[in-house]
């Protein structure tokens, strides 16, 4: 039988700024989340990726201590470990992501897993190119390419249709943002190259798309009109990214975040760029608490991408009809399906299920969630 050598390496820090409203941990923003209690997200995604792989036939060259090893001996795959590879300081850097992969390379690895987000993607397309192909375990604020599974679970079903040489391997857009313009509240998205990737339509996550034009600012402004007249009173909503969602705060007359997240009661701003610890007060001090989303375009994710200051402990007390959900016609149009990846599996079951989306003023379109 053949035996496949896959690579395993993780970025530790990959994710810890999302829920603590720093949208990423590039540069200066990881001591910033560490001083605002942010832990590590991506050990734990890492571990469920490969506590979910049931197949034989393959053994695993991983990154050192936190950035792989340490998590391939406290799963159900500890034996397949063949190879810790290169080394790693106290602090890793993305220079310990992009020479690690080139030694994972030269040591003839058949597939290389990664687990982070964007960044992390941009630093394995620097070091590898398309050399061997790829799968992402999303772990980061911001993923908008298309090199991910939409999550932990359909990763390890890209590593297992691989192994069973079932898998199409195809090239895939790795897409970044500038994160200090991201902290400005500007998106600006940038194709970097291509990586080959592990595909499946229903577990390969698509690249964000964004949309654009005079009929989809008309759209937004139907669907903010709608909802302002709508919303009642004592009651708090909390807005989530995104151009369609804060064109109601714009409606309201108020100051906003276009990539954070907002509170408003009774039409006035209660927090703006909210993370989660200003969220779980919230639930504290108000009894009535609704929920504002709008899908990511191409991808679909109502939650666990780019919102995760909404984080499992404050979705776990949102009632489902409190959580309302808000998208151009055009964009939800383009979707099969609507999706969440909290990082909590348990909240990401109770979260499934039918919901209406409000696409224009008093019209709705019904959207499963999976």
């Amino acid at each position: 039988m053949n035996v496949y050598r896959i690579g395993f390496l993780v970025n530790p820090i990959a994710g810890m700024g999302g829920r603590v409203g720093l949208k990423g941990t590039d540069g200066h923003a990881y001591k910033l989340a560490l001083a605002r209690g942010a832990q590590p997200e991506s050990p734990q995604r890492a571990l469920q990726f490969l506590n979910e792989v049931n197949a034989e036939g393959f053994q695993i060259l991983a990154a050192p201590g936190i950035m792989g090893a340490d998590i391939v001996f406290k799963s159900k795959h500890k034996e397949r470990l063949a190879e810790i590879v290169g080394e790693i300081g106290a602090v890793t850097t993305a220079d310990d992501t992009r020479r690690i992969a080139r030694l994972m390379l030269e040591k003839g690895i058949d597939l290389l897993v990664f687990v982070g987000g964007d960044g992390t993607a941009r630093d394995v397309l620097d070091a590898i190119d398309q050399a061997v192909p790829v799968i992402g375990v999303p772990s980061g604020v911001k993923m908008y390419s298309s090199v991910f599974a939409v999550n932990p679970r359909a990763a390890a079903g890209l590593l297992e249709a691989f192994l069973r040489g079932e898998a199409a391997i195809v090239e895939r857009e790795v897409l970044d943002i500038d994160e200090e313009a991201f902290r400005r509240d500007e998106l600006v998205i940038r194709l970097y190259g291509y990586l080959k990737t592990v595909f499946h339509q229903e577990m390969t996550q698509e690249g964000k798309t964004l949309f654009s034009g005079i009929h989809e600012e008309e759209n937004k402004e139907a669907i903010a009109r709608y909802v302002v007249e709508n919303m009642s009173q004592d009651t708090v909503y909390v807005l989530g990214p995104g151009s369609t969602v804060k064109a109601i705060a714009k409606a309201l007359g108020l100051e906003y975040t276009l990539l954070g997240v907002d509170v408003v009661l009774n039409g006035r701003l209660l927090y703006k760029d909210a993370w989660e610890a200003h969220l779980l007060k919230l639930l504290q001090d108000y009894g009535n608490v609704k929920v504002i989303v709008t899908p990511i375009g191409g991808q679909g994710f109502i939650f666990g991408r780019g919102n995760q200051q909404l984080s499992p402990r404050f979705l776990s007390r949102i009632d489902k009809k409190d959580i309302i959900i808000v998208s151009t016609e055009s964009k939800i149009r383009s979707l099969e399906c609507l999706r969440v990846d909290t990082g909590d599996p348990a909240v990401d079951q109770r979260l499934r299920g039918y919901y209406k989306v409000i696409v224009d003023y008093n019209r709705y379109l019904v959207m499963k969630v999976v």
